[in-house]
């Protein structure tokens, strides 16, 4: 497989270490300096917002989190509390409290906000999954959640994960109560209902493993230009970029990305990390690096990308160990807050470059 500059295919051990300590430095690949700016001061040279997801206890009671995700980011983006089962444990009864915090934390430091995630068949309530509701039922209950939160946040959430990975690797619609129950109609429903609840959010379909091209990404290229003739208002497609080093990297995501753009619709990095077998070493914290760089150059190439969005900045938070076990490391900073090749990859790139149109 050949990389485009990659860093993985150096040709020894003793090479990749001395790339990788050449990247932990704000140095650009020709050597020349790279000034040490915030990511989110070097995106907005290239007309992009870049942000992180937050962990909400995190920010609460880290003061180093607290200060990365203030002056690093653009955007931020709600890990969990603006997920069904948070915000309406009960039915009935709604807790905005976590995510009201967030969006005041954002604009407290100038950040926009990423809504996540309107519909999904995860992190429901027990009372929504385990009730006995007729297909009717079911849609006034999804068409009030959407309706609801939208409104609730009208004004103060910049683009909307409308739906969320509804899609199977094959290409196939994912087997979920909303398609069990409502058929595949709930998809242009959803969007239809939050563009009703706040005109101005942006509003895209979000999924994973479609940076690369396949059987998945064609079928949400077909969905979201099926929706666009049918006046769906959809505005983007989010592609959320969690890429595992020992899979090797997605070397189409440019041109993939571009077919989006030319159906008219927005796109965005949405949750960029990339993990890898642990311990961390020289060799995998260049190939990290090289991952992380090839997500962010596809955006940078795609006129209508807006936002470059990480999962999260710091392994001591990161979701990875505890979903794949014996992987981690797959953030920006390591879990002393130091920044790792991948940061300062991700300066030099954002410095090395210049683009018209972008982020609003």
């Amino acid at each position: 497989m050949h990389l485009p500059r990659s860093l993985a295919a150096a040709a020894s051990a003793c090479c990749l270490a001395l790339l990788a300590l050449a990247a932990a430095s704000p140095a650009s690949a020709s050597g020349t300096a790279v000034p040490d700016r915030p990511l989110r001061q070097l995106a907005a040279d290239d007309h992009l917002r870049v942000g992180t997801a937050v962990d909400m206890s995190a920010l609460t009671d880290d003061a180093a989190y607290r200060r990365l995700a203030g002056s690093e980011f653009s955007t931020v983006t709600p890990e969990n509390v603006m997920k069904w089962e948070a915000i309406e444990p009960r039915q009935g009864e709604y807790d905005y409290a976590a995510a009201d915090r967030l969006v005041d934390f954002a604009r407290k430091h100038g950040q926009k906000v990423r809504g996540h995630v309107l519909v999904w068949h995860n992190q429901l309530p027990s009372w929504l999954t385990s009730g006995d509701f007729s297909a009717g039922r079911l849609r006034e209950i999804l068409h009030r959640h959407i309706t609801d939160t939208v409104r609730h946040f009208k004004g103060r959430v910049w683009q909307w994960d409308v739906v969320n990975e509804a899609f199977n690797e094959d290409g196939t619609l994912r087997d979920s109560i909303w398609l069990r129950e409502l058929g595949p109609g709930y998809i242009a429903d959803a969007f239809r209902w939050a563009h009703e609840a706040d005109p101005h959010a942006l509003l895209f379909y979000n999924d994973y493993n479609t940076e690369w091209t396949g059987p998945k990404s064609d079928a949400v290229h077909d969905l979201v230009g099926r929706l666009r003739d049918e006046g769906v208002p959809i505005d983007g497609v989010g592609f959320q970029g969690h890429l595992g080093i020992q899979y090797g990297l997605p070397t189409d995501m440019a041109a993939n990305f571009a077919r989006f753009d030319k159906l008219g619709l927005a796109t965005a990095v949405t949750e960029a990390d990339v993990r890898m077998p642990l311990p961390a070493d020289a060799g995998k914290l260049a190939t990290q690096a090289e991952g992380y760089r090839l997500l962010l150059d596809a955006c940078l190439r795609t006129r209508h990308c807006i936002s470059f969005t990480v999962w999260g900045f710091t392994d001591t938070y990161s979701w990875v160990p505890g979903t794949f076990p014996g992987e981690g490391a797959a953030n920006l900073y390591d879990e002393d807050y130091r920044p790792k090749p991948a940061y300062r990859t991700l300066q030099s790139e954002l410095a090395g470059r210049a683009r018209s149109g972008g982020a609003e």
